[in-house]
């Protein structure tokens, strides 16, 4: 593959396990020094644009959210080769304009999970990524755009509340979050925005809202079984914006920012480094030491 070209990772939420438009499809096992990811990586193209699909929650949705192993999850699809990830997640809403069924590009997060591996980085080496602007524009643009060229309604921004779970807010936790100005909550955007900016992937995050959350009281609470129904019915939607996401890409990709989001982000001085770390890093941040050595 050239330097130019796109290679498409896309991170399937709840409903989205399989993408029906893509052709030479293959399972491929991808082993990780961060662990076991969620499942294989089914590869393949869409059109010309190489694309990797892993289903976050594997496929039959085995994973809890709390339990998923962002890190091993992101290290396996650059090293199967991703160039950018489309993340698609299904939320519930905490605002009126965000109705059941449509789709949304996140472009902000507010974090509240606990105890998740939220870094590659540890003792040994040190590095303190930008994420005061947390998803890539340029992919969020074509996720709308796609979207609406699909058939259905797309938002172009939303801050995205990332809950623990798995059990659903309460009430007074869905109106202090709607406080804090959080449009959709959910359970798996972080630490994965995170994770991809420290191995410098262009991130956009494409929420499918499946329901209201706790914070109308004159409305039922959350329900599983409506929210499954909703699922369902954007799992159909988002396998055709996959299609055209993939077919409308520029013919060629044009460098990002982010992928040297790491460049000024290393603290810690070489001679320090970690051995063992520097070697699980060996893909995520493979780049700094190869340029290391040609110096």
């Amino acid at each position: 593959m050239s330097g130019d070209e796109w290679v498409i990772g896309i991170i399937g939420g709840s409903g989205l396990y399989a993408i029906d438009a893509l052709e030479d499809a293959q399972w491929i096992a991808v082993k990780s020094p961060w662990g076991e990811p969620s499942d294989e990586i089914l590869c393949g193209r869409i059109g010309r644009v190489q694309v990797r699909f892993l289903p976050r929650h594997g496929r039959g949705h085995r994973v809890l959210p709390g339990k998923l192993n962002a890190r091993a999850n992101i290290d396996a699809l650059k090293r199967a080769g991703a160039t950018d990830i489309l993340a698609i997640s299904a939320v519930g809403s905490l605002s009126e304009a965000l109705p059941p069924g449509r789709f949304v590009a996140v472009d902000q997060f507010i974090d509240q999970t606990k105890g998740r591996a939220s870094s590659f980085f540890d003792t040994g080496f040190v590095a303190h990524v930008s994420m005061g602007d947390p998803v890539c524009q340029r992919l969020s643009r074509f996720a709308v755009e796609a979207v609406r060229a699909a058939g259905g309604e797309a938002s172009e921004s939303a801050t995205y509340l990332a809950m623990e779970g798995p059990q659903f807010s309460s009430r007074a936790e869905s109106k202090l979050y709607r406080s804090w100005g959080a449009e959709v909550i959910g359970m798996t955007g972080m630490p994965e925005a995170k994770l991809a900016r420290e191995a410098e992937l262009p991130y956009a995050l494409l929420a499918m809202v499946t329901d209201w959350d706790s914070w109308r009281d004159s409305a039922a609470a959350v329900d599983v079984s409506e929210i499954i129904a909703q699922m369902q019915a954007n799992a159909s939607l988002a396998r055709k914006t996959v299609e055209a996401f993939c077919n409308a890409l520029p013919a060629t990709r044009s460098p990002s920012p982010i992928d040297t989001a790491l460049d000024d982000s290393v603290i810690t001085n070489p001679d320090m480094f970690d051995p063992e770390l520097v070697a699980r890093l060996d893909c995520v941040a493979g780049r700094l030491f190869a340029r290391a050595d040609e110096n």
